[in-house]
């Protein structure tokens, strides 16, 4: 048993990798919520024209344009991550620093990269 920090709680996590409390409320990370919004949000402004590139977009939010690429990369997560962040029912082992880190494009293989370590993922 190992325990985690989430949005500022302590999470004990089981050996084979599963939460030892499941209630959804204790389970939603919103700061992770907030950042795939963020993604989705300067993805759209992008589409629309409302930026004309991330360094626009960095320059309008005052910060490094390296964190708007990284951000941006969730806007293309895969719907049933995503579903399953929102939720409260991604793997215990997921944090926000595994969400910045490069992953792969195809939604099959985000499938295999976030939810490897022993936890099954949530069809839904």
């Amino acid at each position: 048993m190992t325990f985690r920090r989430r949005a500022g709680k302590a999470v004990i996590v089981l050996p084979n990798g599963e939460r030892a409390v499941e209630r959804r409320e204790a389970l939603i990370d919103n700061a992770m919520v907030k950042l795939i919004a963020r993604g989705h949000r300067w993805h759209r402004k992008l589409f629309d024209g409302t930026h004309a590139s991330i360094a626009d977009i960095a320059k309008s939010e005052n910060i490094n344009p390296s964190f708007v690429s990284r951000v941006l990369r969730l806007a293309y997560l895969s719907p049933v991550l995503v579903e399953a962040i929102l939720d409260g029912k991604y793997p215990a082992h997921l944090t926000m620093k595994d969400l910045m880190e490069p992953f792969p494009m195809e939604w099959e293989r985000q499938r295999e990269h976030f939810f490897s370590r022993g936890s099954a993922v949530q069809d839904g």
